[in-house]
């Protein structure tokens, strides 16, 4: 075995090995059990490994053609039996309904709340995504060599050029950041514990399921490239999740009340 391929084989073993260490957690820390469950772990591993990152990857037509079917695919033949595998192996393949029938007060709030907390969720998204692109991807000159661009000396003048060259990404990344959201609920719902518990959950689900695979070496992708984009969407992607469950964790009666204490749902701790 060549060193080339002992360095994929360590690389795929980390990615694994994260991956499933990130979703044993929400598994084990889980008030649900079952097919519910099961379908809970496939919805959001499938769709932070898979849907999130590969729509980007359809939208900047950055893949061979062909290549990209394949990828949902094999996100669903990856997702589907380690979900079902690892519900039942660490115990929870039963359905236990008292534990998921206790009362639970996260996510339960009005319309116009929902709505300006998803705004609100849409518009962090566009800076985190904007701020930590700027100064930690496209600051490095093996970033702007990959993609054929340059430093325009400064981060308004970068959004001036994104806001002239490609005025829908904006938009795009805003629903990215609601769907990023919608996988997180299932997460908030679901889980035991305080309200900051879930947070860090979300946070690495978001950080290590979506960025783990960049860890892999790949001819499409130079090496200094990944690792600037895997620091770069690791740690914001690990605030994001934070900031929703922070947001969603309990009612807030107007933006205002977001930054006063309130009370925190009482739930299950152990």
């Amino acid at each position: 075995m060549d060193i080339q391929t002992s360095k994929v084989l360590l690389a795929l073993v980390a990615v694994c090995f994260l991956d499933t260490l990130v979703l044993a957690y929400i598994i084990l820390r889980s008030r649900w059990s079952g097919w519910r469950l099961i379908a809970t772990v496939f919805f959001v591993f499938y769709g932070v490994m898979t849907f999130i990152s590969q729509i980007e990857s359809a939208i900047f037509h950055i893949l061979p053609s062909g290549v990209l079917p394949r990828l949902f695919l094999m996100g669903v033949l990856i997702a589907a039996p380690f979900s079902a595998l690892a519900v039942i192996i660490l115990g929870k393949g039963k359905a236990d309904t008292a534990a998921s029938n206790e009362p639970n007060s996260r996510l339960i709030m009005t319309v116009k709340e929902w709505a300006w907390k998803l705004a609100v969720i849409a518009i962090a998204y566009m800076i985190l995504y904007s701020t930590f692109g700027y100064f930690i991807a496209w600051k490095n000159p093996a970033v702007q060599a990959y993609y054929g661009g340059i430093d325009e000396g400064s981060f308004f003048a970068h959004m001036k050029v994104v806001f002239t060259t490609a005025p829908w990404l904006e938009p795009f990344q805003a629903l990215r950041g609601m769907l990023w959201a919608l996988l997180a609920l299932p997460v908030i719902r679901m889980m035991k514990g305080r309200w900051q518990e879930t947070a860090i959950a979300v946070g690495l689900v978001f950080a290590v399921l979506m960025n783990s695979q960049l860890l892999l070496p790949t001819p499409l992708m130079p090496e200094a490239v990944r690792m600037t984009h895997l620091i770069e969407t690791a740690s914001s992607n690990f605030i994001f999740g934070y900031l929703i469950v922070w947001l969603l964790h309990r009612h807030h009666s107007s933006l205002s009340d977001l930054f006063r204490a309130g009370p925190t749902p009482q739930l299950k701790t152990d």
